[in-house]
């Protein structure tokens, strides 16, 4: 039996009047060597960065050029790479007249992501569907309100352990992960967590890509939303600087 962990970012705002895509970004880890690995691989081209522009405190995806996220995203391209790019023009305007039907809607974007990540890893034989014993989700702290960390176990737990029912067509979806043991959710802070600065760069890029519509040699497992077959998929140049205005 295995656990995988995971960390995860958001970039952009949830307004579909003022903007165009809200994104979610994130890594995932299927043991510990994975994350120690990946940690001291991140922190050497962190060091290098800060080093070169006196960069002294947390360093935000926001504040740096394309050509230095590459270099992060880079550090950790052999690990799995997931995100959610939601087209909010196209999302039901309804689900933005409420605060809670918002963040039902956001947690239900990011189960979906996780879920198409895991799927493409069963899929390839990199994981096994009754080899998983414990998720752990590992969120930026203001994602989501506090008391929403438990809205999301509770979706994350009935996708990958319970499974989920469709009271319209009475039919039950069988879990993701039939012997999973637990789905563990919580925040963490991006300033003293390497892992959720990894899901910062992630989110940060995948939002820019999504403005600029660019293309990427990368490896990512990317869910478009409100769907597959209606959000046209966008992937990233790492070779192209982004000039914003």
């Amino acid at each position: 039996m295995s656990n995988i962990f995971v960390f995860s970012d958001e970039s952009g705002v949830f307004d579909n009047i003022h903007y165009d895509y809200y994104c979610f970004g994130g890594i995932i880890f299927l043991s510990k060597e994975e994350k120690n690995k990946a940690a001291r691989d991140f922190h050497h081209v962190e060091k290098y960065i800060k080093e070169k522009f006196s960069i002294n405190g947390e360093m935000k995806a926001a504040n740096l050029t394309n050509k230095y996220k590459y270099k992060l995203l880079k550090s950790i391209s052999s690990y799995t790479i997931f995100g959610v790019v939601i087209d909010l023009k196209k999302v039901n305007k309804n689900i933005f007249y409420d605060k809670k039907t918002k963040q039902r809607y956001l947690d239900f974007a990011y189960k979906l992501g996780l879920k198409k990540a895991f799927k493409g890893l069963i899929k390839e034989g990199i994981i096994f569907q009754n080899d998983i014993e414990n998720i752990y989700v590992n969120c930026d702290e203001h994602v989501t309100a506090t008391n929403g960390i438990y809205e999301l176990q509770e979706s994350l737990e009935n996708e990958f352990k319970r499974g989920t029912y469709n009271y319209n067509y009475d039919e039950f979806y069988d879990p993701l992960f039939k012997k999973l043991s637990s789905v563990q959710v919580k925040f963490c802070d991006s300033k003293n967590n390497v892992y959720i600065r990894m899901a910062d760069i992630i989110a940060n890029y995948l939002f820019k890509m999504s403005n600029h519509n660019l293309t990427t040699t990368l490896r990512l497992h990317i869910k478009n939303l409100p769907s597959d077959n209606l959000v046209k998929p966008i992937f990233i140049n790492p070779r192209e600087e982004i000039v914003t205005h």
